[in-house]
């Protein structure tokens, strides 16, 4: 299993009226030494914003969401919201893909984007909520210094 490398870094992109966005070129590179030209993109579960990854990924978290009790809500859950909800974008020849209007909504996206990175994912955030988004985020890294510092 080749190691895989890691979406890094924050990126802000304008958004076209069409919901055309450029991919990050660091991004794209992940994902083209993934052998892909392509992205996944789903709502986040966690915050207000879309989640990007890699095919290899979301075959993972399918695998994941397979090995969740098959009756349960929460894999119910996941699969539609994941694998139910997620879209295969094409990036053409200048690395620009096409927001699906149903996550530009659900992100608050209009005419500009933060893209930013997560290691085996990357986030698509509306700036704004992403500058509040990082605010708490630091707060939290405070607080919680020891359990970083502590990790094994």
């Amino acid at each position: 299993n080749h190691r895989m490398s890691l979406f890094l870094s924050t990126f802000e992109n304008k958004v076209d009226v069409k919901g055309r966005v450029s991919l990050p070129a660091q991004f794209r590179n992940v994902l083209q030494e993934e052998g892909q030209s392509y992205v996944v993109l789903y709502e986040s579960s966690i915050n207000k914003c879309i989640e990007g990854c890699s095919l290899a990924r979301i075959e993972e978290l399918s695998k994941k969401i397979d090995d969740l009790d098959p009756f349960s809500d929460e894999q119910d859950a996941f699969s539609a919201i994941i694998l139910g909800g997620s879209a295969q974008l094409q990036f053409d020849k200048d690395g620009r893909i096409l927001l699906p209007k149903n996550l530009m909504e659900f992100a608050n996206i209009t005419s500009s984007a933060t893209f930013i990175g997560k290691g085996q994912i990357f986030e698509i955030w509306q700036p704004d909520l992403f500058k509040d988004y990082l605010v708490e985020a630091r707060i939290k890294i405070k607080n919680n210094r020891d359990i970083f510092r502590n990790a094994k």
